[in-house]
């Protein structure tokens, strides 16, 4: 299987820097698509950002302008810059990342993992 890890998260003041990140690991072929969701009290999951294997990203309109994602294909790792967070940008994070990995049988399948979620806190 994959597993993916995020770290990074963290209290964070307004104007000031937060950076995610989230390394996948285990029986890997590819990952493909590699996105951030956040889930705030209240709120429904949003979808924070979303980059391709080509480092296509897009972003929510919330977050357009002031985080910024990458990734390191050699790392499987993906990274969330949050520049000048808001008080709107605190919640759960989570990384999601579909790729083709080695099943028990040395088989390649599809699948679609997450992260176990990391609390980002922005605080005045």
């Amino acid at each position: 299987q994959v597993q993916l890890v995020e770290s990074g998260g963290g209290l964070v003041q307004p104007g000031e820097s937060l950076r995610l990140s989230c390394a996948a690991s285990g029986r890997i072929i590819s990952i493909y698509a590699m996105v951030w969701y956040r889930w705030a009290p209240g709120n429904q999951r949003e979808l924070v950002a979303r980059i391709t294997t080509t480092n296509s990203t897009s972003y929510a309109d919330s977050v357009k302008g002031r985080f910024i994602l990458s990734r390191d294909n050699t790392k499987n790792t993906a990274y969330l810059h949050m520049n000048s967070p808001e008080f709107e940008d605190a919640g759960v994070y989570y990384c999601n990342a579909d790729g083709i990995y080695y099943d028990g049988t040395c088989s390649p399948n599809r699948g679609d993992f997450w992260g176990q979620g990391i609390q980002v806190t922005v605080y005045s």
